[in-house]
């Protein structure tokens, strides 16, 4: 049985203050925190005799080598013993108790305490997984193992180490992107309240707009990113009412550097992407901030549609690269500013979409349906950083291996 749908808050009530769980880790420790973004469950893994370490460490307990790379370990684990937590001086636990927390002897090898989900029964079987705090560091949560129960995603621990959709107020910012149709369609179907979709030029006749009017739960509104008055009258009448931002500005053009008329392209883009962002995290931004711990309503994430190209420059859309790499350093800004009030920043990236600008470029291409699915699971799981589809995926893997390989097969 899932939560019902919560009360309207009172305007009379004070809203609580955001706070953070404790937040120093040590370098080492900080380590963990790129597993955590993408959803990998990985530790130290010593080069030398294979011993696996946790917590994170400078040196193996065993032969005390020095080379202790991040790896893929295996999840399971068997839960020993746990405890509850009924009291704490910690203001921002204080908020969540009780807690269970047990320790576990994991299949990797090291015994860990881990915060556990209420389903997890004494000796049995759990899965591990890393998971990022409203702080945005690393922790280690357990599931049972095992089909999960029906409403196994109301664990409130997991529900503060995650932004699942469920009763949550959404602004999509530009119902123009290719994939704003399905977007609407998979978030309401996991049980978003209410979308708030952002169209600019609506006089502009669109198929796609007459299809978002017609899903049921979809409001259309003026919003503009490129023009501050649309953003502020916009963001008077809802940012006080928003859980979650899909800023899903879009605006591609091909191009190389050296073709007349590039810096205006770029300019255009940049309008849209980097500068709309700035405009929105501004008004809707700050307003999110402040409601990081409302009540049963609280602002849980926002999140960025990026191309791959915000990371490296393609040589065939030259001018649409340096526009997402502007938007994705505004964005990386704001998930500083954000972390403050216990809002994560989800960046979600892709690589070429199946539009029709997109005609020329060969398969594999990401479909409007695969987008969707992808930030859903990205909210549910709480990740911060995304990878879909085969040739997102591929630079990812290609790029932790050599950056410098990636950028010269992309530009001969």
């Amino acid at each position: 049985m899932t939560r019902p749908v919560p009360p309207k808050k009172n305007p009379l009530l004070r809203t609580q203050v955001p706070l953070l769980p404790p937040q120093p880790r040590s370098l080492r420790g900080h380590l963990l925190i790129a597993a955590a973004a993408t959803g990998r469950f990985a530790l130290q893994r010593c080069a030398e005799c294979g011993t696996v370490a946790y917590p994170a460490r400078d040196a193996c307990s065993e032969c005390l080598s020095p080379d202790l790379p991040l790896t893929d370990v295996p999840a399971g684990g068997t839960l020993l013993s746990e405890t509850t937590i009924r009291n704490t001086a910690d203001p921002y636990f204080r908020r969540l108790t009780p807690i269970r927390q047990g320790l576990i002897q994991s299949d990797a090898g090291p015994q860990i305490i881990a915060f556990l989900h209420r389903d997890c029964t004494p000796n049995g079987r759990v899965t591990l997984s890393l998971k990022l705090d409203a702080g945005g560091q690393p922790v280690v949560f357990a599931f049972p193992e095992g089909p999960a129960a029906p409403d196994a995603e109301e664990d409130p621990i997991l529900r503060e180490l995650t932004a699942d959709p469920l009763h949550a107020r959404i602004l999509l910012t530009d119902g123009r992107h290719p994939a704003s149709v399905a977007l609407c369609k998979a978030l309401l179907g996991a049980g978003a309240a209410h979308i708030f979709v952002g169209v600019a030029e609506r006089w502009k006749p669109s198929a796609q707009i007459d299809a978002l009017a017609a899903v049921e739960g979809v409001e259309l509104i003026d919003l503009d990113p490129r023009d501050e008055r649309s953003v502020m009258d916009a963001a008077a009448d809802l940012a006080g009412k928003i859980e979650i931002v899909v800023n899903s500005a879009y605006h591609y053009r091909p191009g190389s550097l050296l073709d007349s008329g590039a810096a205006l392209r770029i300019k255009d883009m940049m309008e849209v992407g980097a500068l709309g962002l700035v405009r929105l995290s501004q008004t809707f931004g700050a307003a999110m901030m402040g409601r990081g711990a409302d009540g049963d309503r609280p602002a849980l994430a926002w999140v960025n549609l990026l191309s791959i190209t915000a990371q490296l420059a393609h040589p065939a859309a030259v001018t649409y690269s340096a526009a997402q790499a502007a938007e994705l350093s505004v964005a990386q800004s704001l998930r500083g500013m954000l972390r403050g009030g216990g809002v994560r920043v989800v960046n979600v990236f892709h690589g070429a979409l199946d539009i029709d600008w997109f005609e020329q470029v060969p398969p594999p291409k990401l479909g409007a349906g695969a987008l969707s699915k992808g930030v859903v699971d990205a909210l549910k799981r709480g990740l911060e950083d995304v990878y879909l589809g085969a040739e997102a995926e591929d630079f990812r893997e290609r790029m932790d291996q050599n950056p410098k390989e990636v950028e010269r097969s992309r530009w001969t």
